[in-house]
């Protein structure tokens, strides 16, 4: 085989007494598309902070090269061209996205910023990502997978020879997945060694050239991606066949009552005239492109947005002005950005999970003792996997930080759940754990809302689907209506009441 272009060897990482990866091997070629997999939890960014300068190994040899090297941080990393980008956002969001592009390394003509060249290259690299973001407006004023755009941006401007991406496609559309996945393949050609970490196995192999498997800290396995089927990828994963990823569907009884009902619903700029019921013990799935207005429908509902129209709760009038008042009707949310709407990172998993009931514990001092009892339950009811329960939330991996959210919503003991996008940037064995938190949920007599991209999981899922383009209800399907085909013809405009060309 060919030099590894980088490599690690023996590799473990401890912090504090918990060692998080145990003696791992992995090494990635020129021109090699590598895509790393695993559980939430398994190591597979904390090897890759490693092999680009964020953390030093506990033991165990880097090479670039064939050469040992001890990266002082990511300075050093990125001056050999090996850069990350971020499951999470790092950008500076007051700053442009010319200046986020070139922070820390500008161009200069003598003494003075060469703006113009940076203008220039930065235009150059969004064209060739086919993103038609202007270069001076500021990224706080960017949607979400705009965002993400500026951030591959950044990286491919550089001098790079290693792009490690972490979850790159997790908020992208699928047009831009593709525009991505093109943009990958010219840097493959251009002998660019490529480290890919997803959990879209259909991604995975569509994408990659080798396959690695981190379980629990540990090396389990490389191998050609030819030579796995996406099952087989998953098995490895977690250590066991997944059979029964969705719940078998029991519908709910068809003379149960209507527990919500949405008539005339507007959100200024984004809905109109959107109408919904939904019944007890069914899980109503929620369908449509990026920009749909799905989340903005929701949030108008929930007194997240202002918003007009007519709600009704078992038959009666509701109205709605904050999520207090959506809480107090038995409605509880849960945000598809766990981290910047849903938990205090920075805070412990203790206050995060009792934040949103906060008056069950005490309306003067708040009762810890109960508050650390509620906590314990609710590891253990939702297999929230943490080395301590005075670990900072921002210390788990995305998965568990999502069981948390989970938890932390049914804290106020809700009879409808809406949940956004509730498996977004999880692994498998995780989602798996939250298909069936819904369809219990559901099967004993509560109601789910279920905003999802992933089709497989609106189509497991959900017993009827209400389908939405240009904030518009296109349409809304049961039974054998609920296929991908029909969804996506309701979705692009082909069926329905949006025509080309309708905006909200």
């Amino acid at each position: 085989m060919a030099e590894p272009i980088l490599s690690a060897s023996g590799v473990t990482k401890c912090f504090g007494p918990v060692e998080v990866l145990h003696g791992v091997d992995f090494a990635v070629l020129r021109g090699e598309v590598h895509a790393l997999v695993g559980e939430n939890g398994a190591g597979k960014s904390t090897l890759m902070k490693i092999l680009s300068g964020f953390h030093p190994p506990t033991s165990g040899t880097v090479r670039v090269d064939g050469r040992p090297v001890a990266f002082a941080g990511i300075g050093p990393a990125e001056a050999l061209g090996i850069v990350l980008i971020h499951q999470e956002f790092n950008l500076a969001e007051h700053l442009t996205v010319e200046e986020n592009i070139f922070l820390g390394r500008e161009l200069r003509r003598g003494p003075f910023l060469d703006k113009r060249a940076m203008r220039e290259r930065s235009r150059a690299v969004l064209a060739e990502l086919e993103c038609p973001v202007d270069p001076d407006r500021r990224v706080r004023d960017l949607a979400v997978s705009e965002r993400q755009m500026v951030e591959i941006a950044k990286a491919v401007s550089r001098d790079v020879r290693v792009l490690i991406m972490d979850e790159p496609t997790a908020v992208l559309t699928g047009a831009e997945t593709a525009v991505l996945f093109r943009l990958i393949r010219r840097l493959q050609g251009q002998g660019v060694a490529v480290v890919y970490i997803s959990h879209k196995l259909d991604e995975v192999t569509a994408i990659s050239d080798r396959v690695t498997v981190l379980r629990d800290g540990h090396h389990v396995a490389t191998q050609p991606t030819a030579a796995l089927t996406q099952d087989a990828i998953a098995q490895l994963m977690v250590g066991r066949a997944i059979s029964d990823m969705f719940p078998p569907k029991e519908p709910p009884p068809a003379d149960a009552p209507v527990v919500l009902e949405a008539q005339g619903i507007a959100v200024p700029g984004w809905v109109r005239d959107a109408g919904f019921d939904l019944r007890r013990g069914e899980i109503l799935g929620f369908a449509g492109l990026v920009g749909a207005g799905r989340t903005e429908l929701m949030e108008g509902l929930l007194g997240l947005r202002r918003a007009s129209g007519t709600l009704r709760r078992d038959g009666r009038p509701l109205r709605v002005r904050s999520l207090d008042d959506a809480v107090e009707a038995g409605i509880a949310y849960l945000t598809e950005d766990r981290k910047g709407k849903g938990l205090l990172v920075a805070k412990r998993l203790q206050p995060n999970l009792t934040l949103l009931a906060l008056e069950r514990y005490g309306r003067v001092f708040v009762d810890e003792k109960r508050e650390a009892e509620a906590l314990e339950h609710a590891v253990g009811e939702f297999d929230i996997r943490v080395r301590s329960l005075d670990a900072l939330v921002g210390s788990l991996s995305g998965g568990n930080q999502q069981k948390l959210l989970l938890a932390k919503t049914m804290q106020v003991e809700p009879t409808i759940l809406i949940v956004d996008e509730p498996t977004r940037g999880i692994d498998i064995g995780t989602k798996s754990q939250i298909y069936h938190f819904l369809h219990d949920f559901a099967r004993r007599g509560g109601s789910v809302i279920l905003i999802s991209s992933e089709m497989p999981e609106i189509i497991g899922l959900s017993h009827r689907v209400v389908v939405m383009r240009s904030g518009v209800v296109t349409g809304i399907l049961e039974g054998d209506s609920v296929q991908e085909g029909e969804i996506v013809r309701y979705a692009t405009g082909l069926k329905g009441r949006a025509t080309q060309g309708e905006a909200a």
